[in-house]
C-alpha cells in the first residue's frame, strides 16, 4: 500500500488513524503546510520503506526506537520542518538506508555513529544545531567509510568545529558532493582531497581553514562548483586549477591569498563566475582570462593587482559583472570594454586610471550600475550617459572638466555622484557646481556639432537608400511572388515526414504534454533538440490558435520570448490535415514544474528543484521585459492573453522565455491599455485564476489584461501558491491573500523554501544537498525585497484596470529591486532594496 500526498498544499495534522495501515510500505506528504506532531502510532508500522514528510511545519523528536520498528526503511526524509532534539542512535540499525535527509530541523548534540549504513548514498545534515564547536564534533564521519556508495554529504550550516578527521579522506571516492559551509571547522585542507576524483560539487566556505589550496585539487576534473571563500587559505593559487576544465563557479574570496593570478585559469573554458575578490594578489591580470567566452562575473575588487587592463578582455561578450575596484590599476580604460555589450555592472573604483570615458562604452546600453570613482579620469563626461537606464552613477573624486549633462539620471541628485571634481560645471542646482563659462559652453559644444554633422549626413544616406529600395520594389512589382507560408515566408515550413522521424513517430516516450489545443513532443531536427507543438484540429478553436501563433510569431523576436524556428502544414500519413510549430528546446522545462515540483520526480532527479530569490527575480524581469515588448515595442501591440507559470519556459541558463501565443491579439491603437466596449465573439478565454476579471463582463483584450495576469504570476513565484488553491474561494484570491499580509506580515506568505535560503543562505533540496548564493544577502535587506517585489504584484492585479502599473514601470521597479538587493550584497544589513 502506498499513499502519496505531497506539493498538495495539505494543511492541520497528521491524523492518528494512518497508523492503522499497517501494509503501509510507502508515505509521503512532502511539500505540504502540515503541523503538530508526528503521531508515534506512523512510527511502528513496520511495512514502510519509504518515510517523507520533509518541508512542512512538523514539531517535535523522533523516537528513540526509530530503527527498530522501521527495520525495512530506505528512504527517511523529515527536512525542512521544527524537529528538535538528538538525531536517535538507533539509525544506525536501519541497515537498508540508502537516503537520510534530516537537514533544516532543530536538531542539536552529537551526531550518532553510522557505522551500520553500508548502503548509504545521500546524508543531509545541514541547516542544524548539530555539534558544539569542539575538537571532536566530526568524529562520526570514521562510521562512513564503509559506505561504499556515498555520493551526497551535507554538513553545512551546523556547530561543527575541530579539524577534519583523518578518516575524512578515506570516504568513498563515489562522492559528488561534498558541503561543509558555514561550520568552525579549522586546519588544513591536505593533499588527499584529490582522491575524490568523482566530486562535483565542494564548497567549505565560511569556516577557518588555513594553509594553501593543495596543489591536488586540479585532479578534481569533474568539478563544476568550487567554494573556498571566507576562509584563511594563504600563498598562491595552484597553477593546477587549469586542469579543472569543466568548472563553472569559482570562488576563493575573503582569504589571504598572494602572488599573481595563474595563468592557466584560461583553461577553465566553461567558467561562468569567478570570484578572486578581497585576497592580496599582485600583478597583472592574465591576458588569458581574457578568452574564457562563456564569463558573465569577474570580481576582482580588493586586492593588490596592478598594471594595465587586458585589452582582450573586450572579447568577453557574455560579459555582465565587472568588479576591478581597490587595486593599483593605471593607464587608459580599454576602449574594447565597449565590446561587452551585455554588461550591467562595472566598478573600477578606487585605481590610478587616467584619459577619457571611453567613446565605445555608448554601446553599453544595458549598464545599471557604472563607478568610475577616485581615479585621475578627465575630459568631458560623456552625454550618451544621460541616455542609459542607469541607476547609480559615482563619477567622484577624478579631474573631469566643462559642463556635466542634465539629461537621463543627471536629473536625479540622489542617483548620481560627481563630488570632487573641481572643474565640472553646470547640471541640475541639487549637485551645486559652479556655473559654466562661456568658454566651458563653447568646448561642450564641439562634440554636439559632430554629433549633428554625422546625423545629416545619416539622414542623407538613409534617404538615398530608401529611394533605392522603393525603385527596386518598383520594378519587381510586376513578378508573382510564390505563395507565402504561416510566417509569411520568413521561416521555411518543414514536412512532416521530417517531424515523424524527428519525434520517433511521435511517441510516448518524446511527449513532452499535453495543452489546450495539443501536444508537444521532444525531437531533433537536423541534429538540434526542438519542442514540436502538434495541433489537435478536431479541438474547437485549434485551428485558429495555430493562426494567431503563426500571425503573432511572424515579426517578432526577443531574447524573452520562446523562438519559433519552422513549422508545417500539411497532410499526415492517413490524408488528414497536420499543423505543427517547432520551437526551440528549452531543456529545463516550465516554470510552473520549477515552482510546484513533484517530489517523486524529484526523488527520481536526485534533488529537488527549487529556484532561490535571485533566480526568481530575474526570471521576473525576464518575462516583464518580454511583455514590454509586446506592448510597446513590437510596433502593433500585442497581447499575450494568457501568462501563466506553465507558458514560460525556461532555457539551460534559466533565462525566463514566454511561449503559447494561441490567443493572442493585436491591438489598434485605440485599444491598445484597456476598453470598456463589450463584444460577445471576442471573449478571452485565456486560464481561470490568471485572466482579468474584467475579461467575465466581456470587455476587449488589452495590455492592462496582460498586466492583471503577470500581476498574479509574480504572486505565485514569491508565494508559491496557485491562485486555483484551496484557500482561495468566495470572494479571497491570491492578489488578497498577500495584499492582506503586506508589509508587517511578509514572511508569514512567502515560500517556505525563500524562508530558508533567507535565514541560512541556502536552497534547501531533496536530497539535503545545499546550493549557496554567491552573496550574503542580510535578513531586513532580504525582507525588504519580498515586500517590495509583492508590492509589485498587488498594484498589476488591481481590480480596476486602470489602477493597474504600467509594464515598463514593472520593469523597472523589480531591476531596480533586484539591483539594490545584490549592490554590495555582502554587507549584510547595511542597505535596504530600494
Amino acid at each position: 500500500m502506498r499513499l502519496y500526498g505531497g506539493s498538495n498544499d495539505l494543511t492541520g495534522e497528521i491524523p492518528d488513524s494512518l497508523g492503522r495501515l499497517k501494509k503501509l510500505e510507502l508515505l509521503a506528504f512532502g511539500e505540504n503546510r502540515l503541523t503538530g506532531f508526528v503521531p508515534p502510532t506512523i512510527f511502528n508500522l513496520s511495512y514502510i520503506n519509504t518515510f517523507d514528510l520533509a518541508a512542512n511545519q512538523l514539531e517535535g523528536t523522533l523516537p528513540s526506537y526509530l530503527a527498530t520498528t522501521l527495520p525495512n526503511l530506505q528512504i527517511f526524509s523529515v527536512g525542512i520542518n521544527l524537529f528538535s532534539g538528538t538525531i536517535p542512535d538507533s539509525l544506525s540499525n536501519a541497515t537498508n538506508l540508502v537516503y537520510l535527509h534530516v537537514g533544516y530541523n532543530r536538531f542539536s548534540g552529537k551526531v550518532p555513529s553510522l557505522v551500520k549504513l553500508n548502503k548509504l548514498g545521500v546524508l543531509a545534515l545541514s541547516g542544524n544545531l548539530l555539534g558544539k564547536g569542539e575538537s571532536d564534533d566530526l568524529s562520526f564521519i570514521s562510521s562512513l567509510v564503509n559506505a561504499t556508495s556515498l555520493q551526497s554529504l551535507g554538513l553545512d550550516d551546523n556547530n561543527f568545529g575541530g579539524q577534519l578527521p583523518v578518516s575524512f579522506w578515506n570516504l568513498s571516492t563515489t562522492l559528488s558532493r561534498l558541503f561543509l559551509t558555514r561550520n568552525q571547522i579549522t586546519g588544513t585542507i591536505p593533499s588527499e582531497i584529490g582522491n575524490f576524483v568523482n566530486l562535483q560539487d565542494l564548497r567549505v566556505n565560511d569556516n577557518r581553514f588555513r594553509g594553501m589550496i593543495p596543489y591536488s585539487i586540479g585532479n578534481l576534473r569533474n568539478l563544476q562548483f568550487l567554494d573556498f571563500s571566507h576562509n584563511r587559505f594563504s600563498s598562491n593559487i595552484p597553477s593546477s586549477i587549469g586542469n579543472l576544465s569543466l568548472l563553472l563557479y569559482m570562488y576563493l574570496s575573503e582569504n589571504s591569498l598572494s602572488s599573481g593570478m595563474p595563468s592557466s585559469l584560461g583553461d577553465c573554458q566553461n567558467l561562468l563566475e569567478l570570484n578572486l575578490s578581497q585576497n592580496s594578489l599582485t600583478g597583472l591580470v592574465p591576458r588569458e582570462v581574457s578568452s574564457i567566452p562563456s564569463l558573465r562575473t569577474v570580481d576582482l575588487s580588493q586586492n593588490q593587482l596592478n598594471g594595465t587592463l587586458p585589452v582582450e578582455i573586450g572579447s568577453l561578450k557574455n560579459l555582465e559583472y565587472f568588479n576591478v575596484s581597490g587595486n593599483n590599476f593605471v593607464g587608459e580604460i580599454p576602449s574594447t570594454l565597449g565590446g561587452c555589450v551585455r554588461l550591467e555592472f562595472l566598478d573600477m573604483e578606487g585605481n590610478s586610471l587616467q584619459g577619457n570615458i571611453p567613446s565605445s562604452f555608448s554601446t553599453l546600453r544595458g549598464l545599471q550600475v557604472l563607478d568610475l570613482s577616485s581615479n585621475k579620469l578627465d575630459g568631458q563626461v560623456p552625454s550618451f550617459l544621460g541616455e542609459f537606464n542607469l541607476l547609480a552613477l559615482n563619477l567622484s573624486f577624478n579631474d573631469f572638466e566643462g559642463a556635466l549633462p542634465e539629461d537621463g539620471i543627471f536629473k536625479n541628485a540622489s542617483l548620481i555622484s560627481v563630488s570632487g571634481n573641481p572643474k565640472l560645471c553646470g547640471g541640475i542646482p541639487e549637485l551645486k557646481l559652479s556655473k559654466c563659462s562661456l568658454k566651458q559652453h563653447k568646448k561642450s559644444s564641439l562634440s554636439l556639432n559632430l554629433k549633428i554633422v554625422i546625423s545629416t549626413f545619416g539622414v542623407i544616406l538613409g534617404i538615398s537608400m530608401t529611394l533605392g529600395v522603393l525603385i527596386f520594389c518598383f520594378l519587381k512589382r510586376g513578378k508573382k511572388e510564390p505563395p507565402s507560408n504561416p510566417f509569411g515566408g520568413s521561416l521555411l515550413n518543414v514536412s512532416y515526414q521530417s517531424l515523424l522521424q524527428a519525434t520517433g513517430g511521435f511517441s510516448r516516450d518524446s511527449l513532452l504534454g499535453v495543452g489546450s489545443y495539443g501536444s508537444v513532443y521532444k525531437g531533433t531536427l537536423e541534429e538540434k533538440l526542438v519542442a514540436v507543438k502538434v495541433l489537435n484540429l478536431s479541438q474547437r478553436g485549434a485551428l485558429k490558435s495555430f493562426m494567431a501563433e503563426c500571425e503573432a510569431l511572424r515579426n517578432i523576436r526577443h531574447r524573452n520570448l520562446v523562438k519559433v524556428l519552422t513549422a508545417c502544414s500539411g497532410v499526415d500519413l492517413n490524408g488528414n490535415d497536420f499543423k505543427a510549430l517547432v520551437y526551440e528546446f528549452m531543456p529545463n522545462g516550465s516554470l510552473y514544474d520549477w515552482l510546484h515540483p513533484q517530489l517523486d520526480e524529484d526523488l527520481t532527479r536526485g534533488e529537488i528543484r527549487y529556484l532561490n530569490l535571485v533566480q526568481r527575480l530575474n526570471i521576473a524581469i525576464d518575462i516583464a521585459c518580454a511583455v514590454e515588448y509586446l506592448h510597446l515595442r513590437s510596433g502593433t501591440p500585442i497581447v499575450h492573453c494568457d501568462l501563466k507559470p506553465s507558458n514560460v519556459l525556461l532555457d539551460d541558463e534559466f533565462v525566463g522565455r514566454v511561449g503559447d501565443f494561441g490567443l493572442a491579439r493585436f491591438l489598434s491603437k485605440a485599444t491598445d491599455s484597456f476598453s470598456k466596449h463589450q463584444t460577445s465573439s471576442s471573449l478571452v478565454r485565456g486560464t481561470i485564476g490568471y485572466t482579468a476579471p474584467e475579461y467575465g463582463t466581456g470587455s476587449e483584450p488589452s495590455t492592462l489584461g496582460d498586466v492583471y495576469s503577470f500581476g498574479i504570476l509574480l504572486l505565485e513565484m514569491f508565494t508559491g501558491k496557485r491562485p486555483t488553491g484551496a484557500l482561495f474561494k468566495d470572494g479571497f484570491g491570491l492578489h488578497s491573500f498577500v495584499q492582506n499580509s503586506l508589509p508587517d506580515r511578509v514572511s508569514y506568505i512567502v515560500d517556505p523554501k525563500l524562508l530558508h535560503e533567507r535565514e541560512t543562505g541556502t536552497e534547501p533540496t531533496t536530497n539535503g544537498l545545499q546550493h549557496y548564493s554567491s552573496i550574503s544577502i542580510g535578513n531586513h535587506k532580504y525582507e525588504k525585497c519580498l515586500v517590495k517585489v509583492l508590492s509589485v504584484g498587488v498594484a498589476c492585479s488591481a481590480n480596476s484596470a486602470k489602477e493597474r502599473m504600467n509594464i515598463a514601470e514593472v520593469v523597472n521597479e523589480l531591476k531596480s529591486s533586484r539591483d539594490a538587493l545584490l549592490r554590495n550584497a555582502n554587507h549584510g544589513d547595511e542597505m535596504d532594496c530600494l
